[in-house]
């Protein structure tokens, strides 16, 4: 759970270890005098999630000074951005802050905070800087990545898309979570909305979990409110963009808290509870609810603890914990979290597992899984699927050939349209989108 730097001759030899195998480095950047090595650097060990940060070695003795610790952001945002960039006798690095990610330039000698460069309802997605020229790529909700110097827009290649055609905005609001805790939130309304309507509801979780929804394109939320759904998402806890407190408040139970399924289950559920009540237009009789990975863990979990959800898609998710921890390419991930490894503690693996309360589970359900899924390995899928079978539930399997955990990223095309039309099937047998259904309104005396 270490990540060391090597530093080679450049004619040749060998490498030589340049830190020292006490914390986690990666992605060097070479200051231009030689002086100097920025990095990224993270605590390492069974220690996650903890906010990446920015760090300047020196080349000599492979000592860090740590930058951006003030910030109390993550500053090693996934996917990743790129290494951190100098711009004479400064770094600049992009970090996330409430669904946002914001490009910052903080001093190597750190004789000042970081400051913002280029921030607001925006993600950074690339960045670089020559000479003091700055250029950066940025996504908007409705607008896929464009670069920019400064303010100025540099190129319109997704015109051709977004020309003429309607694309949801997303509404920011905020639920209080049962223990009093604000969970931020965002809402996008079907396209072609009609007032006088009711919409059936889809709550989408994200991966990670130590990752976050926010304002970038997802081509996935348009397509569900072009197909006529009110989509809604949020940042609970465990996400990332927020206090390195509010990132770890889901490890557990073994130690350190009381793990996932906990008060990130309550915070998405305080998510539905404030969308209905707010948005008089949702139609609390058909809702639905999918994600990915940690985001399809917390669906199937959701499904095994309440029955609210008229229907339910758990992609690539975590259903059997100790499958997971021993067969996973990050089996060590669910030590980090959980506090044990799952040969240690198998009581506590199983309590996490959502395949433990399946009996529970009468809502219908879509299990959508990549037979070479190396990060959330197929057996989950067939686990969950196996005992809901025998239990004569209404489930639904479809298996991925020839792809892996990143299907919905860089699956094949094919694969990819097949997945959409699956998704938009289900939920559409279900909730009946095109339904029409009128709010309910308070009489007025």
């Amino acid at each position: 759970m270490f990540r060391d730097l090597y530093v080679v001759d450049a004619e040749g030899g060998e490498p030589a270890a340049l830190t020292k195998g006490d914390a986690w480095y990666e992605a060097p950047s070479w200051s231009p005098d030689g002086s100097a090595i920025a990095c990224r650097f993270g605590k390492g060990d069974f220690d996650f999630p903890r906010h990446g940060q920015i760090a300047v070695l020196d080349p000599e003795t492979g000592e860090p000074r740590l930058l951006t610790t003030a910030l109390d952001r993550n500053c090693a945002p996934y996917p990743e951005v790129r290494e951190p960039v100098w711009d004479g006798n400064s770094l600049l690095f992009v970090l996330e802050d409430s669904g946002n990610r914001a490009l910052y330039r903080v001093p190597a000698d750190g004789s000042a905070p970081p400051e913002p460069v280029v921030d607001g309802e925006l993600s950074i997605v690339a960045f670089d800087c020559v000479e003091g020229q700055i250029v950066h790529a940025a996504s908007l909700p409705t607008v896929p990545a464009e670069l920019y110097a400064g303010e100025a827009l540099l190129t319109e290649v997704s015109a051709p898309f977004t020309s003429g055609r309607e694309l949801s905005e997303p509404e920011r609001f905020t639920a209080v979570s049962a223990d009093g805790s604000e969970v931020e939130a965002w809402l996008m309304r079907p396209l072609g909305f009609d007032p006088s309507r009711r919409y059936p509801l889809l709550l989408n979780i994200h991966g990670g979990p130590f990752s976050q929804y926010g304002n970038t394109f997802f081509d996935e939320f348009q397509v569900y409110a072009e197909a006529g759904y009110v989509v809604v998402y949020s940042n609970p806890r465990g996400s990332s963009g927020y206090s390195e407190e509010w990132g770890r408040a889901i490890r557990g139970p073994v130690e350190d808290g009381p793990g996932w399924g906990t008060v990130d289950y309550e915070d998405v559920m305080a998510v539905v509870d404030e969308a209905l009540q707010r948005f008089d237009f949702c139609d609390p009789e058909r809702l639905g609810v999918l994600g990915g990975s940690y985001g399809g863990y917390m669906t199937s979990w959701i499904v095994g603890h309440n029955d609210r959800f008229r229907a339910a898609c758990s992609e690539r998710a975590v259903n059997n914990f100790v499958l997971e921890g021993g067969s996973s390419d990050i089996s060590h991930a669910t030590k980090s979290f959980v506090g044990a490894h799952w040969f240690e503690a198998p009581e506590a693996y199983l309590k996490l597992s959502p395949s433990t309360y399946a009996a529970n589970i009468t809502t219908p359900l879509l299990i959508l899984h990549s037979e070479d899924d190396l990060r959330c390995p197929i057996g989950n899928a067939e686990d969950l699927f196996g005992i809901l079978r025998i239990l004569r539930r209404e489930v639904e399997l479809v298996r991925f050939p020839v792809e892996s955990h990143e299907l919905t990223r860089a699956g094949s095309p094919i694969h990819r349209e097949m997945r959409f039309e699956t998704i938009l099937e289900f939920f559409g047998r279900h909730l009946s989108p095109g339904e029409v259904r009128e709010p309910e309104r308070s009489a007025v005396g």
